[in-house]
Order: structure tokens, then C-alpha cells, then sequence
């Protein structure tokens, strides 16, 4: 048996774990091929989401996330990745080309934020202020995003109103596009068996009311026993010196490594990548810190406000997602 390469067996969990990244609408827009101790990631351009994402900006961060999300699985596995972004020019579906080496050391964190998979869920509802330790906890995710040569800024309680305009922005722009309103219908609100958002996933209509800031999804009929409280989340902003496919794909690495950082501190997490779709918006946001480079997504955390998410929103099966050779 050759261990100089990892088994089959051991990809389909990697990528069983990888695929539970986030990503916009959970479209999870990824296929992976294996093949001789080297596995090829590549965006599944059928997932794109045309109105939302028309420049596939979104799908590249999202299979960043994957591809973190993947070093995690396999260093928890003792496999070591080496990682080249966009190696064939030609077929920029391409996204990254994974190499391994069966030489890694797992520390405790690894494995924390290994189980931190398991446990992240998107939370849409408001948050409470973050922990005493909030110095200790953004230090921390400023360092998981900077690994990846990504900045996080926090944005300061009086940006809110900014914010606020930039999401009316988004929302008003496309509050008459049929397209993008059919396809944030079709991908949210349904219960679909392996993709989309479940409508116990979203916000009650009392709970995105407290939530200015986020994407104006689909209400749901989930019941509250009480009014939301006011959001008191810390928003932060994924910045990059540049705004070219690489810095898309390693921003993806980076707020994964926040989310799962911030997941195994128990801090609640919400992405927010409506607020950089829309050109104006996105210009609102980057005037807020104006040195921070261009913002491409930005994240709520705090503490959560209710019980966890019971569910974990549907995943494509591995078969569907991963060929072996």
C-alpha cells in the first residue's frame, strides 16, 4: 500500500467536510477531481448565480471557503497541503490544484477548528454584544484572515448607518429585477433536499427588521414567541490589496478561517455578501476605511441570541461533487 498518497477513503471525508463551507445561497459551486495524490478543484459555472453574481466573483469566494475549509479536514488527517490558485490559464474554471504530503502535525486547534465545521451555522437573526474577551476573539480573526493576505477591519458602531444605506442600496437596485428576484426565490425559502436555503434558516420578518443590514430574503413562517431584539453585532470587512480572481479565491480562504475561528470561540457568525453585489453599495462600503483595500464581504459576529440553528442546511452528496481516477 502506497502511503505517500492518501486513499480514496480519505478524500471523500475531506471533501464530505470541505463541502460544508459556506457559500452564496448555498449553491456550493465546486467540483473536485482526485487523482494520483493531487486534487483539482474547480468551479461548477452551472451553479453560478447570473443576476446575483454576474462576474462570478461570489463563486470564486466561495470556493475559497471550500478550499480552507479542505486544509482543515486534511491536516486533522495528517495530510499536509500545498496549494497553486488558477495553475492553467486556459481553464479558468481551474481554481486550485491541492498537492499532499503525509507530514502534518495536528495540534488541539486543528481539532477544534475541525469540529467547528460541524458546528458553524449562517445565523441571520440579531446578536447579542460579543463575550468580555472581544480584544482576544477579533485578534484572533485578524490573524486566521491575515494567513491568507486578507484584512479585517472593524467596522466602528458608527458606520451602522452606512451600512444600513448601502443594504436599502442593494435591495432598492433590485427590488424590480425579475431575474435576481426569481433567483433568490429559487434558492431560498424552499426545503430542497440537497442545496438552497431552508426556510427555518432565515429570519422572521420582526428579526430582519432588526437586522437592517442584511440581504431582504424570503420572510419566513417560522413563529417567535417575543419581538426581536436590536442587533448589538460587531460587522467586520474582508479587504484586498487587489480585486482580481486570486484575491477572490484567497478571500474565501480567509473568511472561512474567520467563520471557524470565531465558530470554535463560540461567537456567532452571519456573511454578508450582498452588501459588495450591487457597484454602489460596494463603494459606500469601501469608503468606511478607505486604506483596507476592496472590501468583499463582510461578516456580522456577536453572541447568538436564541438556540443554534437546529439543522444544517443541505449539502450535495459527495458522489455528486468529487470524481475519482
Amino acid at each position: 500500500m502506497d502511503t505517500t498518497i492518501p486513499d480514496a477513503n480519505v478524500i471523500r471525508i475531506a471533501v464530505d467536510l470541505a463541502c460544508r463551507a459556506p457559500s452564496v445561497h448555498n449553491s456550493q459551486p465546486w467540483y473536485w477531481r482526485y487523482s494520483s495524490g493531487r486534487l483539482d478543484l474547480f468551479g461548477d459555472r452551472s451553479r453560478l448565480l447570473p443576476s446575483t453574481d454576474p462576474t462570478g466573483r461570489q463563486l470564486d469566494v466561495s470556493c475559497g471557503a471550500a478550499l480552507h475549509h479542505l486544509q482543515v479536514a486534511l491536516a486533522s488527517l495528517r495530510w499536509r497541503t500545498s496549494i497553486r490558485l488558477f495553475p492553467e490559464s486556459a481553464l479558468p474554471r481551474f481554481v486550485a490544484a491541492v498537492h499532499l504530503h503525509h507530514d502534518a502535525h495536528p495540534q488541539s486547534r486543528d481539532f477544534d477548528l475541525l469540529a467547528a465545521i460541524r458546528h458553524r451555522r449562517t445565523d441571520r437573526r440579531p446578536f447579542a454584544p460579543l463575550p468580555q474577551d472581544e480584544d482576544e476573539i477579533l485578534a484572533a480573526l485578524h490573524g486566521a484572515a491575515a494567513a491568507h493576505g486578507v484584512t479585517v477591519t472593524v467596522l466602528p458602531p458608527e458606520a451602522r448607518a452606512t451600512l444600513t444605506v448601502a443594504a436599502e442600496s442593494s435591495s432598492a437596485a433590485r427590488r424590480y429585477d425579475s431575474a435576481y428576484q426569481a433567483e433568490l426565490h429559487w434558492w431560498a425559502g424552499h426545503s430542497r433536499p440537497a442545496d438552497g436555503i431552508p426556510p427555518d434558516a432565515l429570519a422572521t420578518a420582526d428579526e430582519s427588521t432588526s437586522v437592517a443590514v442584511g440581504r431582504a430574503f424570503p420572510s419566513t413562517h417560522r413563529s417567535e414567541a417575543s419581538a426581536a431584539a436590536a442587533d448589538e453585532a460587531v460587522v467586520l470587512m474582508l479587504g484586498t490589496a487587489t480585486d482580481t480572481a486570486p484575491d477572490w479565491v484567497r478571500c474565501g480562504q480567509a473568511l472561512s478561517a474567520v467563520v471557524l475561528e470565531a465558530t470554535s470561540r463560540r461567537v456567532a457568525t452571519c456573511p454578508l455578501t450582498h452588501l459588495t453585489e450591487d457597484q454602489r453599495s460596494r463603494d459606500l462600503i469601501a469608503g468606511l476605511a478607505p486604506d483596507a483595500g476592496f472590501p468583499q464581504v463582510l461578516v456580522r459576529i456577536g453572541t447568538a441570541t436564541g438556540p443554534r440553528p437546529p439543522h444544517e442546511t443541505p449539502r450535495r452528496p459527495a458522489t455528486e461533487v468529487l470524481s475519482l481516477h
